[in-house]
This record gives structure tokens, C-alpha cells and sequence, in this order.
């Protein structure tokens, strides 16, 4: 292979600056001969000099550490700590507890560990006041058997209490109420004063502890208001009741006259006849309230000489309705008088069987009343001085129509036109045996309380006119 030699200049033609000449490697010593060529080792890297950690960066490293062991500590602590709030109780059985009003929490702590729902109050007490629940409530609750710690607490901050009830038969005076108020020993406080008759509504009304009497009586007002005022704007416009307080007044008589659901129209049917006739009404219940007003029972039969004894409320001497209820109505009787049922009744007589049997004749109530003898004849015998008001007679005050009262007769003391049977053997006239071991409602467990005071007399007033 060929290679052409190029055209260099020659090295004197080259002027060269001793300057700009590289410096040449220092000459290598002569290697003997047979020694291999060792590597030169490289010179180090320089070193970089060292910096000192700053005082604040070991504070916040230091305290970014102990913040990590903290956070797993209480991670760990908050575990055990819920496993232990919902640990199951040492209560067995369910359990009613009564927290008094103005408890702090170490004291609550203390009354649920004493009644044996808890057993660590100091756990309690760090649960209820970091535990993120509202404040603690006073009152009576329930608690579950075996209620954890988690679960008393909630029983004790939702404030759902234990919840009482309280019941009044329909037909009860307001002074036979107020007794039964007063008899509650859950209740608390005075009644200011007894409401007016026939304005309290006869239900089951609930209560937590530490309610007042007065309060149960305003909410009874307050319903009766409530449901007289539906009933009045439903009622059939040929009912005779010129206002709200007329229907409650006839509905109380109603009430009072019978005990079976199903019967309280078409009682109230005869009730509007008679009135709609100008016929006396003649209520046995209307006799006793008369006697004794509020206290609604004369633990007894009516006497002959109480039948026509003048008093504002006796249906046996004035025309019409009397001037006021004679008891509490509910609101089956309100319905009674607002929608009666439409027959010609005009008597009803009790039957033997808890019922009565109508009659729209005076031929027909007096069958009805010889079967009622019958029946009577196989119970007690009636007292001496007792009543005979089964047999019509003839009725003064209206020619040609009949009154409940035979002249002289002798009959069991039950009105003739409006006699209630309780079924009880014995029994006679419902009104006048209330309160007594005989009194279908105290027979229904009812404990219908003696009045402290028995009224006095009323004194006669004239009495109204018979409605047109």
C-alpha cells in the first residue's frame, strides 16, 4: 500500500514561540528490563468540607419523633380504650335508674355504679366528657342488661326517658279526675284548681317523671277543645244542640247512661226524640249529680223520695237539658250526639245481658220492661225503700204520654226509659253504684277514688224550657 507523503513545511521554515510550546511529560525513567508496567493510581478527590448540623434542625427532628411515638401511643390507647367503653356491664336484668335533677357527671358516674349498671366510674367520666357526646340529662331511664359503658351513655344523653301513662274512663266528673291525679305519686305539684265539668277528654295520656298534675290536666283541656271542635263542624244539622256546649252536656248523659260502644247512637237517638217531642229525658245520672255533683256517685240505689227532688240537673223535674255536663264525655259520646242513629225510640230498658232493648211505643217498652223483671227477679231482691222506675205512668206535663215513674210502683231501681245493666248480679241503677264493689268500672280495675268532700246541695232553679 502507497501513501502520500504530504507537503509539510519544514521544521526551521516554522518560527515557534517558546510560549506556545505544551509542556512535555516528564521523561520516564528507564525500565529495566523484564518489569512489567504498573498503573499509576489516581489522585484522590478533593475533599468537601464538612458542615455542623444547626441547633434548630435537631429540635425539630427530635420533636417530629417523639410526636410519631406519641400518635402510635395514643392509637394504641384509644383502642383499648373503646374496647373497653363497649365492654358488656355487670348489670343482669334491665334495670330502671331515677338521675335527680341537677347531677353533675361524677355524680351520675356514682348513682349508675351504685345501681350496678357500671363498675368504673372514672372511665365513665373521661368517656362523657371527651368522648364527643352531648351534656348528660337528668331523669329515669332504662337500661339493657349487660349495657356497656358506650350504652349508658347514650341512654343518658338522647334524654329518652322511661314514659308513664295515666287513664281515665270516659265519664268521670272533673272532681273524680283530679283525684285520680292527685292518687299518682309519679306526678308532682298541685292542681290550681278542679276544671270545669265536662271539660277534660278521657283518654291514656303518657308522662315522663317529674311531669306536674297541672300540666296533665292542660293538655286534657286542651284535646277536649281540640276534638269538640272537629266533631261540632261534622255534626248533622237536625241535631237539636244549639251550641258546642249543649252536645257536650247531652253527651255527658249519654256517657253516663252506657257503657257498650255500640249502643251510644242509637241512646243518643232517643235522647234527641224526646227532646225533639219536648218529653222530659228522665236520666237517673241527672238525679245523682244533682244530689252530689263532682263526687258523681252515691255508693248506693236511688230513693223514691230523691226521684222528684227539684235540682237544676234532674231530668225527672226540668224540661230539656240540664244546665251543664254531668261528667267528662269521650269522644265516642261526642260522636253519638253529633251523628245519632235515626229510629222512633223514644224508651230503652236494660235487657238482663249488658245491653238494652228499645222501644219507639209505650206497649212496647213495657214488654220490654216485664222481660227485664224477670231477670230481675232472679238476682237480689231490691231493698226496701228502693225505686220503682220500670213502669211508665201516665206523664202530667205531657197528655198522652208516658212517664218513666209508675205512681206507687215498686220496681227494681232502674230508670225505665234509660236503665243501664252492668251484668253484675246485684247491680241497679250504673250511676248510683259507682265507687262500690259493684261498679262495672271499678270491676274493670278502674280505681275511680272517693272524694275527699262531698258537695252540698244545689238549690233549685227554674227550669228550662223543652227545646222546639
Amino acid at each position: 500500500m502507497f501513501f502520500r507523503r504530504s507537503k509539510m513545511p519544514a521544521p526551521e521554515m516554522i518560527a515557534r514561540d517558546p510560549a506556545d510550546e505544551p509542556a512535555l511529560p516528564q521523561r520516564l525513567s528507564p525500565r529495566p528490563p523484564g518489569e512489567a508496567i504498573k498503573p499509576t493510581a489516581a489522585p484522590p478527590p478533593p475533599e468537601k468540607p464538612v458542615r455542623e448540623r444547626s441547633g434548630l434542625v435537631g429540635i425539630i427532628s427530635g420533636a417530629l419523633t417523639f410526636a410519631v411515638v406519641i400518635a402510635i401511643a395514643a392509637m394504641i390507647g384509644i383502642t383499648l380504650f373503646q374496647r373497653q367503653v363497649r365492654e358488656p356491664g355487670p348489670l343482669a336484668t334491665d334495670k330502671v335508674v331515677v338521675i335527680p335533677p341537677h347531677s353533675g357527671t361524677g355524680e351520675i358516674a356514682e348513682a349508675l355504679k351504685r345501681e350496678g349498671v357500671i363498675d368504673h366510674t372514672g372511665l365513665f367520666e373521661f368517656a362523657a366528657r371527651f368522648g364527643g357526646r352531648p351534656a348528660l340529662r337528668a331523669g329515669e331511664y332504662m337500661f339493657k342488661a349487660h349495657a356497656s359503658i358506650a350504652d349508658a351513655l347514650d341512654t343518658v344523653t338522647t334524654g329518652r326517658q322511661v314514659q308513664h301513662a295515666i287513664t281515665f274512663p270516659e265519664g268521670l266528673t272533673s272532681e273524680q279526675i283530679v283525684t285520680r291525679l292527685n292518687d299518682n305519686d309519679i306526678l308532682s305539684g298541685e292542681i290550681n284548681e278542679i276544671p270545669p265539668e265536662g271539660s277534660l277528654l278521657p283518654d291514656t295520656y303518657k308522662f315522663e317523671r317529674g311531669a306536674t298534675r297541672q300540666q296533665i290536666v292542660n293538655l286534657m283541656r286542651a284535646k277536649q277543645r281540640e276534638v269538640l271542635n272537629q266533631i261540632w263542624l261534622r255534626r248533622s244539622a237536625d241535631v237539636p244542640v244549639r251550641t258546642p256546649a249543649e252536645m257536650v252536656t247531652l253527651a255527658s248523659i249519654v256517657e253516663k247512661e252506657t257503657g257498650r260502644a255500640d249502643e251510644r247512637p242509637r241512646v243518643a237517638g232517643v235522647f234527641i226524640n224526646r227532646l225533639n217531642k219536648r218529653m222530659k229525658l228522665q236520666s237517673d245520672p241527672t238525679i245523682v249529680y244533682g244530689l252530689v255533683g263532682g263526687r258523681g256517685t252515691l255508693g248506693r240505689g236511688i230513693l223514691r223520695s230523691e226521684i222528684d227532688r227539684p235540682t237544676p240537673y234532674n231530668t225527672y223535674a226540668i224540661e230539656g237539658l240540664p244546665p251543664g255536663p254531668i261528667a267528662n264525655p269521650g269522644r265516642a259520646a261526642l260522636e253519638a250526639v253529633a251523628h245519632p242513629s235515626r229510629t222512633k225510640d223514644l224508651y230503652f230498658v236494660a235487657d238482663g245481658s249488658g245491653g238494652h232493648a228499645f222501644a219507639d211505643s209505650l206497649e212496647g217498652h213495657q214488654r220490654n220492661v216485664a222481660r227485664w223483671r224477670a231477670v230481675e227477679k232472679s238476682r237480689q231482691a231490691p231493698p226496701a225503700d228502693a225505686v220503682d222506675k220500670v213502669e211508665p205512668g201516665p206523664d202530667p206535663s205531657v197528655p198522652g204520654r208516658a212517664s218513666a215513674v209508675a205512681p206507687g210502683g215498686n220496681a227494681p231501681n232502674t230508670n225505665a226509659a234509660f236503665a243501664l245493666d252492668s251484668g253484675t248480679p246485684g247491680t241497679r241503677a250504673f250511676d248510683a253504684s259507682e265507687g262500690t264493689r259493684l261498679d262495672p268500672l271499678k270491676n274493670r280495675s278502674y280505681d275511680l277514688g272517693s272524694p275527699k268532700t262531698v258537695p252540698a246541695g244545689v238549690a233549685p232553679t227554674p227550669a228550662p224550657r223543652g227545646r222546639r
